[in-house]
This record gives C-alpha cells, structure tokens and sequence, in this order.
C-alpha cells in the first residue's frame, strides 16, 4: 500500500490546485455531518417556531445549500464543480438537546464533492446558532465530519464505526 501524501502539496512542499483533468468524469455523492448543541429552553423555542429571528430549520436549511454551491469560493484549492443536487436534513434531537443535520452533496465530474457536502453541513449549524443565539450563546457546533462517500477511483466509503462524530 502506499504511504499517505498530501495531495495539494507539491513535490516542492508548496500548496497547488490538484490537475484533475485526466481524470474521468463520474457520478459523485457525499454525505456529511454535524451538530448543533442548545440548552433546554432554546430547544423548545426553536422546536415550537417560536425564535425572534423565524424559521430556524428552515433558513439553515438554505444557508446550507447556499454554501455547498459557494465552497470553491471559501475553501482556497477547492474545484469548482456543476452541482446537480444538495439536500440539507435537519432533525430535532431533545437526547443532546438540539439539531442533527446531515447534508448531501451530488454531481457528475472529475473530483469529489465532500467539501462540498461539508461545508453545506458547518454552515447550516452556524445558521442554527446564529438564529438562536439570543436564546442561547453557549451552544455549540459539534461533530462535522464525512459519513460517506462515492464515485470516482476510491469508490464506496463509509465513516468507521470506530471513528464516530
């Protein structure tokens, strides 16, 4: 097997956007976690609608599809890639309290979208804290990280059971 590099460090140590162009194109989905911890009582304001700044499902649900689309912008050596698909779930959890999002990032192209999927997933639990903050400004985001992944050269690949968020 061979020893792990760093893909956007060339020979030189210096950091490039990887050449993806011999690359084939292929279907690309990823999927991405991330969580939003509260206290009790913004839980239940932000489960009954009731937050000052309105729906906050809802507009981290766009935050999060707004930001998977821009993340070549805000990630330096990211590519830039023809989304085809984002969905942004976020589930009320009261055993944290608070909100379990998962996003899912999908195109057809020469690299993969887990940044993407990422991105959308941070960004939408800051949307959850930004909304709520009021309420709250102890909450945390917590566990981002890649649950699966497929396409291209590595495949399918899901999140090790003994590398939970």
């Amino acid at each position: 097997m061979a020893e792990p590099r760093l893909t956007h460090l060339d020979e030189s140590g210096r950091a490039h956007m990887v050449d993806v162009s011999a690359k084939p194109h292929t279907e690309r989905v990823a999927s991405a976690a991330a969580s939003v911890r509260c206290d009790s009582a913004t839980f239940d304001l932000i489960s009954r609608g009731d937050a000052p700044k309105g729906d906050v499902l809802g507009v981290a649900r766009i935050a999060g599809v707004m930001a998977a689309k821009r993340t070549p912008e805000l990630i330096p050596l990211c590519h830039p890639l023809p989304l085809t698909a984002v969905d942004v779930d976020l589930r009320l959890d009261p055993s944290l309290p608070g909100v379990r999002i998962v996003a899912t990032a999908r195109c057809t192209a020469q690299t993969g979208v887990e940044m993407e999927a990422l991105t959308a997933a941070a960004v939408a639990a800051l949307t959850v804290v930004d909304m709520a903050k009021a309420s709250d400004r102890w909450m945390s985001v917590e566990g981002v990280g890649l649950l699966e992944k497929s396409g291209g050269k590595s495949g399918e690949v899901r999140r090790p059971a003994d590398r939970p968020l």
